[in-house]
């Protein structure tokens, strides 16, 4: 329907991306009415996992949107690159797709095709959805006809099943379609596969996925339990709401993760943002349609072509005018910071950890601890994720270095010296010196229960098995057991009504 290309704003050196209606489509009424239905819904969505949308116009024939440029790699080509996601990972990602289609619910707009290349991720895993060119607000008179061309448009491996049977559709669709993306993200491929369209379309009507706790056994079985809720075949059966949705994602993050999931995310659910789209720019999609040439503009806002784009630009497009003005929130502005650390400085420690949460990144904990140095309570907990990160990363020394000082605190933090005991132990039997792994696992014993993080419960388990020689038959029995009626509480647990 589109082409995309990546551009600048002349005035403002900054990088968009600038969606153009392909000219053999210019002259269809449905399309152009589908461009400017995709301008309109998209600009009613503000948030900060959503691509937002900067100008919406026309110039000589030519129909544009500019958007939001978001540097990095949609998530099929993420998954080509790192394989299936780790639960911490991929709970991260899910949360923010999840915060992303609640917004969309709020305005009452159903994505319609959610899929690994609608959703784009930056380095630091801040993620974006994109592309509402499907997009539908709920259904009227006047949209009934254009529901069934989009109909076709959609993508088969990721369609729930009322959305291949032609039934209207909510929100609860999307949350299918995401949960078929977040079975991919999971094991690496879609529940369903087939040689065409038609015989995938069959498999979503008919078949069951995959039991996805026999492809990850590792994953919580509350996680593949809502993977699966997502894929109900009947809509009724699914989540009500992507934030009931969310609810459930926290419940799991804090449990299997052992981390806080705040209950409000300040400048991320809504986004403080003020934008300023050129209506007079809509109304000339508008008067396209009624085959009445747009007025010329002496714009004072120039898009240039950029890389790729320039030829196809140059050639066929020209130089497209428009106007905007954006605020940005305090997620993505630029700030006083360190060089060594891009990321920006909160007015408060809260708004730096709760930033830090969210992107999970090695810069994001490294400036809870460096912007706010005299606050110990919470640059301690920043130093365990930054430890966790190191150990991930295979750093071992830089993770050492954390986990001593953390082991070093005073009895007033137990939970803070088990922690960082146990990531001595792991660190320790990853270098092969055994024997102070022993020792620091000794000194883990008396502050055994204050050890709650799961990861580093797993890594005590791996020094113990490792170790066990130098721990001594007695030690590694009461280590066994002690883990044992960790590994019983859980199940009972989950076995809960």
């Amino acid at each position: 329907m589109a082409d995309v290309y990546l551009a600048e704003q002349i005035s403002l050196r900054r990088q968009v991306a600038l969606k153009v209606l392909r000219p053999e489509l210019a002259s269809d009424s449905t399309y152009l009415e589908r461009f400017r239905r995709e301008a309109q819904a998209a600009a009613k969505l503000v948030h900060a996992n959503i691509v937002q949308i900067f100008e919406v116009g026309s110039e000589d024939d030519i129909h544009y949107i500019a958007m939001e440029y978001v540097p990095g790699v949609n998530l099929r080509q993420w998954l080509q690159k790192n394989g299936p996601a780790e639960l911490r990972t991929a709970l991260i990602i899910m949360r923010q797709v999840a915060a992303a289609l609640a917004k969309a619910a709020e305005e009452g707009i159903v994505h319609r095709d959610i899929k690994p290349e609608n959703i784009l991720i930056t380095r630091n895993l801040e993620v974006k959805v994109a592309d509402f060119g499907l997009a539908r607000v709920r259904p009227t008179e006047q949209g009934l006809e254009l529901t069934r061309v989009g109909m076709t448009m959609g993508t088969p491996l990721y369609m729930s099943p009322e959305q291949i049977q032609g039934k209207p559709l909510d929100i609860r669709s999307d949350i299918y379609s995401f949960g078929v993306t977040c079975y991919q993200l999971l094991t690496g491929e879609p529940p369903f596969k087939g040689d065409n369209a038609m015989v995938v379309g069959v498999m979503h009507l008919t078949r069951e996925p995959e039991p996805l706790e026999n492809k990850r056994p590792d994953l919580p079985r509350a996680l593949c339990q809502v993977i699966h809720r997502m894929l109900a075949k009947e809509p009724e059966k699914r989540f009500a709401s992507p934030k009931a949705l969310l609810a459930e994602l926290r419940k799991i993050y804090a449990e299997y993760v052992g981390e806080s999931w705040p209950e409000e995310l300040p400048d991320l659910e809504t986004g403080e943002w003020s934008v300023a789209l050129s209506t007079p720019a809509i109304r000339q999609l508008e008067e396209a349609m009624k085959a009445a040439p747009p007025p010329a503009r002496n714009g004072r806002w120039i898009w240039a072509a950029a890389l790729a784009g320039f030829w196809a630009l140059a050639m066929g497009v020209g130089l497209l005018v428009g106007y905007y003005r954006i605020h940005e929130p305090p997620l993505l502005a630029e700030t006083t910071s360190p060089p060594r650390l891009n990321v920006p400085k909160y007015d408060t420690i809260f708004g730096q950890w709760l930033h830090a949460s969210q992107l999970g990144t090695e810069d994001a904990w490294r400036a809870v601890i460096e912007y706010f140095p005299d606050k110990v309570y919470w640059t301690s907990r920043a130093k365990m994720r930054l430890a966790q990160i190191y150990l991930r990363e295979d750093r071992l020394e830089e993770a050492l270095r954390l986990f001593q000082e953390l082991a070093a605190m005073g009895d007033s933090e137990p939970e803070l010296r088990a922690f960082g005991l146990a990531g001595i132990a792991g660190v320790y039997v990853l270098q092969k010196r055994y024997r102070e792994a022993a020792d620091a696992l000794n000194q883990l014993w008396p502050m055994r229960d204050h050890l709650r993080d799961p990861l580093m419960r797993r890594l005590v388990d791996y020094a113990i098995t490792t170790t066990r020689e130098k721990l001594g038959p007695i030690t590694a029995q009461e280590w066994d057991s002690w883990l044992k009626s960790l590994q019983n509480g859980s199940e009972n647990a989950e076995n809960r009504p």
